[in-house]
């Protein structure tokens, strides 16, 4: 008996993917199991279909789990079913109901030959019958001529190879753009796309870059995914315009248009390179056309690339925010505890596995949360301070003794030096000027417009919080503000930092940009 979208079997599943969200299945796997769809329930069977192979060859390995949950929610034994949603060719009668044959092929690949069904009495049971063409070693062999016959493809360092989805550390600042990289990373949101990043430097992004390409090279490597920085896509642009060859420019359209996942990082770099940006307008509209993916990260929104007299125009900048924008933003003092445990954990257990020594001592709790407390806001930074302090508490556990708060204040400072550096309310007014893209005039006059007065509210606010002067003093240096006025400014910000994350976001960039604390 077929039943409708929030029928009971539909709540029934929604109740097993609670109970599996309890389990110890891999974040990735739940993201799967939820992005199938119940489709019947007759009798003591629940049937759910998906439209992508990966997701049907992994649920199938979670199958015993997965109707564990399921009898469990229905206060009964239950048996699972799993098919694909595309109708089956006629030909080929004894295969699953909702496979075809290209799905078939691709299985194949996948599993080393033979063509899944599923089994009435084990339903959740993959049995295998005899047709096998083409074979998955030639299947197999197709998909590495593809990968070698593409220059582009680069075998991934042992370094990168670590920056996987399991290794991020997630935090509220980071888990939407965390979120949003895994469903790209397993083909399950066809509207992320593009998927684009945006961030200051070490905050995250190309470790979530590099982390969907792991794991598309581990799971389903049939998908070609090429990783670029925007320095090496200028290189290959501009090398193929120089070749005396004619034909050098269309082999590397070529190559791009063969790309099922293509990532760009660093977007930025491209502004002012009007060829460069030529080039990848056609390559992004190829790909988008062709229903592939594409994943950008930078350092500000696609609308900000737009500012200033080299920023992309707007054709592009309407194109990079046509899919899902989200940005990882700096770490609160909580995120910043967090990695340290995670930093220092690490470090200390690949140290003992590889019997390297200086790092196998403790730092004791309270002396991570000042670590926390000290930290910057650069990751990167951050995993450098915790190597440092874990050296420094095996050199004291040596003595006998635990690292103390002046050590970790003297590592501080040499990973952020410039943290007590003085700041003037010139040099507060020039970074604003320079993210905003306005003259110092326009910040410090009267004009009232929206942009203008956000960047002259957050100028206000930066000076009362970095410059050890009076309102009065900030006021003067803002065409003669008053003390009112000034509070006022200061209190707009303060406001919209608790409300807009993406505010807060943008603050914290101009921030760092004056204290030099990346």
């Amino acid at each position: 008996m077929e039943l409708p979208l929030e029928s009971d079997a539909e709540a029934l599943w929604q109740d097993t993917l609670d109970l599996l969200s309890g389990k110890d299945l891999p974040e990735a796997t739940l993201a799967m199991l939820r992005n199938c769809t119940p489709t019947s329930m007759e009798g003591a069977t629940m049937r759910v279909e998906t439209s992508m192979r990966l997701v049907l060859k992994t649920v199938a390995k979670n199958a015993d789990v997965i109707e564990e949950c399921l009898s469990q929610a229905a206060f009964e034994p239950m048996r699972f079913e799993i098919g694909f949603a595309a109708a089956a060719p006629s030909s080929a009668p004894h295969a699953s109901s909702s496979m075809s044959r290209e799905e078939a092929d691709s299985w194949a690949a996948e599993t080393g030959g033979g063509r899944p069904s599923w089994n009435a009495q084990a339903p959740h049971k993959i049995v295998e019958d005899t047709w096998s063409e083409p074979s998955a070693e030639d299947l197999r062999a197709a998909a590495a001529r593809r990968r070698r016959n593409n220059p582009l493809v680069e075998d991934i360092s042992q370094a990168t190879s670590k920056l996987t989805f399991e290794r991020f550390v997630r935090g509220e600042e980071n888990d939407i753009a965390y979120q949003a990289a895994l469903q790209v990373a397993n083909g399950m949101n066809s509207t992320y796309n593009p998927l684009f990043i945006y961030g200051k430097s070490g905050l995250g992004k190309t470790h979530l870059l590099r982390a969907i390409q792991n794991y598309i090279a581990e799971n389903d490597p049939s998908r070609l995914c090429v990783y670029r920085d925007a320095s090496s896509f200028i290189t290959d642009y501009t090398e193929a315009m120089r070749d005396p060859e004619r034909s050098a420019a269309s082999v590397l359209r070529q190559n791009y248009a063969d790309i099922d996942v293509l990532i760009i990082d660093d977007v930025q770099k491209m502004t002012g390179k009007a060829g460069t940006v030529g080039f990848f307008f056609d390559t992004f509209n190829e790909i988008i056309a062709n229903g592939k993916q594409i994943v950008l990260a930078a350092d500000r929104t696609p609308a900000q690339l737009g500012m200033g007299k080299d920023g992309f125009d707007e054709r592009i900048t309407s194109r990079l925010s046509s899919g899902f924008t989200t940005p990882v933003q700096v770490p609160s003092y909580e995120l910043k505890l967090r990695l340290i445990e995670t930093f220092c954990e690490r470090m200390r257990e690949d140290a003992m596995r590889e019997n390297v020594a200086g790092l196998t001592g403790t730092v004791p709790a309270e002396a991570m949360s000042y670590m926390a407390e000290r930290a910057g806001n650069n990751i990167r930074v951050i995993e450098g301070f915790c190597q440092r302090c874990l050296f420094a508490a095996t050199t004291a556990e040596k003595r006998g003794a635990q690292l103390t708060r002046e050590e970790i204040e003297a590592v501080a400072r040499e990973c952020w030096p410039s943290a007590g550096r003085s700041v003037s309310i010139e040099d507060v007014q020039r970074a604003v000027e320079k993210y905003y893209d306005i003259d110092h005039s326009s910040l410090v006059g009267n004009k009232r417009h929206k942009g203008l007065m956000e960047a002259r509210h957050v100028a206000i606010w930066l000076s009362r919080e970095l410059c050890d002067r009076t309102l009065a003093d900030i006021g003067k240096h803002f065409g003669g503000r008053s003390h009112a006025t000034v509070m006022h400014s200061i209190s707009v910000v303060d406001e919209a930092r608790r409300e807009d994350k993406t505010f807060y976001d943008r603050l914290m960039q101009i921030k760092e940009s004056i204290t030099g604390n990346a």
